[in-house]
């Protein structure tokens, strides 16, 4: 995601002396990123059109697959359709906007300003999170309807779930960044990790169907706990042993997310 000079001189805006109170500080950055996202025509496709259409896409394979396992087709495609937002939404478009920040100067310009470390990170997320939030209460709601799941059984499991979810994919979003030149290379930069989490997370296949050994080994992926919760939100979970597994098992990961950025994350430019 690539932003003019004049755009990112808006964002440097967010922190100036007028702006009192982290609160007020988030939302004026928060603002910034929002209208830099409204005018990103590529962004906004990936994060509102993809997720809606890999769940249909994938509605003739998920039918197959749950096939005389006792999921439905509900139960096992929008806890997918919740992770696709999870990845394309949020991971997929954040990282791209930390790597473009960062190579327009923008991000090393707000550092200058009364903004702390902590808030320009979490201020560039916020139009990403607010947004995959919203789709994943439109797609709970209306998904349920359509498909006939009905409305989680657990929703506790299911906020647990998406909470941990966006806590791992910005953190994962901020450390991926590093490893892009620029915004352009971010999209290749995404792609382990989207591959990974598609394919072993559960979204793709849910892991109630494959081989107990198999299961035991995706379970331990940054976002197959994320995944897992949220499935559980509709099928009840398998018990509290089970849940604090998986909240460890997430919050681990995000923490050792959290943990390469303070570490390694860059504020200037690669050259």
């Amino acid at each position: 995601m690539s932003a003019s000079v004049r755009e990112a001189g808006g964002i440097e805006r967010a922190g100036t002396p007028g702006e009192t109170g982290t609160a007020a500080r988030l939302l004026a950055l928060g603002r910034a990123e929002l209208t830099l996202l409204g005018r990103n025509k590529t962004a906004l496709t990936t994060s509102l059109i993809i997720p809606v259409a890999l769940a249909f896409a994938m509605k003739g394979a998920v039918e197959n697959m749950v096939a005389g396992t006792g999921l439905s087709i509900g139960s096992a495609l929008l806890p997918a359709t919740l992770g696709y937002v999870l990845v394309f939404a949020v991971y997929s478009s954040l990282t791209g906007s930390y790597t473009a920040r960062r190579e327009e100067l923008v991000l090393k310009r707000l550092r200058t300003g009364e903004l702390r470390d902590l808030e320009i990170l979490a201020g560039t997320a916020l139009p990403a999170v607010l947004l995959g939030l919203v789709q994943c209460v439109l797609l709970v709601v209306l998904g349920g309807l359509l498909l006939d799941a009905g409305l989680p059984t657990a929703p506790h499991l299911l906020i647990a779930g998406v909470v941990l979810g966006m806590a791992a994919t910005v953190g994962f979003a901020a450390a991926s960044s590093v490893l892009a030149k620029s915004a352009e290379a971010a999209q290749l930069a995404v792609l382990p990790f989207m591959m990974v989490s598609l394919a072993g997370s559960g979204m793709v296949a849910p892991l109630d169907i494959l081989p107990e050994r198999v299961a035991s080994v995706l379970e331990l992926l940054p976002l197959s706990p994320a995944m897992e919760l949220i499935r559980a939100g509709w099928t009840g979970g398998e018990g509290l042993k089970e849940t604090v597994g998986q909240l460890i098992t997430g919050l681990v990961w995000t923490g050792l997310a959290l943990f390469a950025v303070q570490r390694w994350f860059r504020w200037e430019p690669r050259r």
